[in-house]
């Protein structure tokens, strides 16, 4: 047979776009690290103390200028709501990663059911940032450029799922909840925590929505909003909007966390993503706070035990899910 006869193998039959969306894993692979890279940058300009351009244009002042006033406390305030909300993207991306690269490539239906309902909560919370009339452009632009990638991913792999497809899929639990040995004890203190960070999430994201601050966040920079309004009237709308997005990220988080230890399967990728996600967000929403010297301890006290109940629930599952073995006492 010559050469230009010889057939092309299957593979190469394909077109370019459909090869690189495959089964539509890789889209929310994607998604779930672009959310990564997204709160590593949130984190990065937390961490430097400076404003988007357009939160400087909104404001019509730049982070310095208003650093002048109240001994930097309204900055530092706003560092601390940032850096949280890079903590939670960044949990919420490696969570993605991880779903889309073992249960779903398995053909689980609870992790598809869990991308769309995490994906109502995450991408549905942009519409809360709107609550004060703030429209945080490049998030926008972030979201309409993901919401398709993500929106596709999920399409395409509807037909790695056995039919027919039932959401009630994430409310089987992959092991009965009990509490005689130290897998099943650690794994109660994971959900506990989990149903605390969504409780949490929603609580903040409501907050943010509605009156924006707590008696401490007040107590913590000094001013009352009339205050604030004084200083710029702008400035309630663009905290209000950093509330928002850091109690939704939150929500979705501990909804994520939650379902993915009552559905999956223990195993050392879900207990290595879960320590992952849960140190990344648990130190920085509580290690901001003592950098910016908002050490409140009724503050803290909510995130200081979830983070203390979340490492008795790692600490405890360690052996049981990396060994496979969880019947230890």
């Amino acid at each position: 047979m010559k050469p230009h006869e010889m057939p092309y193998p299957a593979s190469d039959q394909q077109g370019l776009f459909q090869a690189l969306i495959g089964d539509g894993r890789p889209l929310l692979l994607f998604t779930g690290l672009s959310i990564v890279l997204a709160g590593g940058f949130a984190l990065f300009l937390a961490v430097t103390g400076h404003f988007l351009p357009h939160d400087t244009q909104f404001l019509g002042m730049t982070a310095g200028q208003l650093c002048t006033f109240n001994d930097c406390r309204i900055v530092r305030f706003m560092i601390h709501d940032r850096t949280a909300f890079g903590g939670a993207l960044m949990s919420i991306g490696l969570l993605y990663m991880w779903l889309a690269a073992f249960p779903l490539r398995r053909g689980e239906a609870w992790a598809w059911w869990l991308f769309v309902l995490s994906g109502l909560l995450g991408f549905g919370s942009f519409l809360a940032y709107l609550g004060y009339g703030y429209l945080d452009t490049w998030h926008g632009t972030a979201t309409l450029f993901l919401l398709p990638c993500f929106v596709l991913g999920l399409i395409r792999s509807v037909a790695l799922l056995p039919r027919p497809l039932r959401l009630h899929a994430l409310l089987a639990p992959s092991v009965p909840l009990a509490w005689d040995s130290r897998f099943a004890l650690g794994r109660l203190c994971l959900l506990l925590t989990a149903i605390g960070m969504s409780g949490g999430g929603l609580t903040i994201l409501l907050v943010g929505t509605t009156r924006v601050f707590v008696p401490q966040d007040l107590e913590f920079m000094g001013l009352l909003p009339a205050d604030l309004q004084q200083i710029n009237p702008r400035l309630i709308p663009l905290i209000a909007h950093d509330r928002a997005g850091f109690g939704g990220g939150v929500l979705t988080t501990g909804v994520a966390i939650f379902f993915s230890v009552w559905c999956a399967a223990p195993s050392r990728s879900l207990w290595q993503v879960l320590c992952l996600a849960g140190a990344i967000g648990f130190a920085t929403a509580i290690g901001i706070h003592p950098i910016v010297g908002y050490d409140d301890l009724l503050h803290l006290a909510p995130a200081l035990l979830g983070a203390v109940m979340f490492l008795v629930g790692i600490v405890l599952c360690y052996q049981p899910m990396v060994s496979g073995q969880q019947n230890l006492e």
